[in-house]
C-alpha cells in the first residue's frame, strides 16, 4: 500500500465507483466510517444529484438524476488510514488523482456541484427535438399538427410551428401540450 502524505486539511476528493452503485458505496462508506472509528478524519459523504422533470407518454414526473455517474464526492482528511477505509469500500474502484494519489476537488468546483444540487427547480427532461413532428393534444390548436422549432428545457415549453392559412405560424405550448407522431 502506498505511503499517503497525511494532511492536517479537509478536502473534498472525487472517488470512481462502478456505475449503478453510487447509493451503495456512499451507504457502506458511511458504516465502515462508524464501524472502523474514522469521524475524525472521513467528515461526510455525497452522491451528486439534482432534480428533472421527465415526461414520457405525456406523464409528467420529478426524479432525482445523478449528476456524475459513476462517482461519490468525500470530504477527509487523507492519511493512511482514511484512505485504505475509501478504497477498499466495496465498489469503489478508485480515488481520482495521479497514480495512488488522490488530487482534491477545487472549493470552485465543489461549491458549484452544491449550488446545483441545492437547486429546487426542477429541469425538464422530455424526448423531443427540434424537427419533429408533433400533434397538439390540447388548447386552442388541439388537433392540428405542427413541427417542433425550439425546446426550453428550463421552462417546459416548446415553440411548434403549426400551418395555419397557407402559412407556418409560431404556437408556444408546454410539453404535456403535445404529443409524437
Amino acid at each position: 500500500m502506498p505511503r499517503q502524505t497525511a494532511s492536517t486539511e479537509r478536502q473534498w476528493y472525487a472517488i470512481h465507483t462502478y456505475s449503478g452503485y453510487e447509493d451503495r458505496v456512499a451507504e457502506n462508506l458511511r458504516q465502515r466510517i462508524e464501524s472502523m472509528d474514522m469521524a475524525d478524519k472521513i467528515f461526510d459523504v455525497i452522491v451528486p444529484t439534482e432534480k428533472q422533470i421527465e415526461i414520457k407518454h405525456g406523464k409528467r414526473k420529478t426524479v432525482d438524476k445523478k449528476i456524475f455517474p459513476g462517482y461519490v464526492l468525500v470530504n477527509m482528511i487523507v492519511t493512511d488510514d482514511s484512505w485504505f477505509v475509501v478504497r477498499n469500500t466495496p465498489n469503489v474502484t478508485g480515488f481520482i488523482g495521479s497514480g495512488t494519489t488522490p488530487t482534491p476537488m477545487s472549493e470552485e468546483e465543489v461549491k458549484t456541484i452544491k449550488q446545483r444540487m441545492g437547486v429546487e427547480e426542477p429541469t425538464y427532461e422530455v424526448d423531443l427535438e427540434k424537427g419533429e413532428t408533433v400533434n397538439i393534444v390540447d388548447g386552442p390548436f388541439k388537433d392540428f399538427d405542427g413541427q417542433v422549432d425550439d425546446v426550453d428545457k428550463s421552462k417546459g415549453k416548446i415553440k411548434v410551428l403549426v400551418n395555419m392559412f397557407g402559412r407556418e405560424t409560431p404556437v408556444e405550448l408546454d410539453f404535456l401540450q403535445v404529443r409524437k407522431i
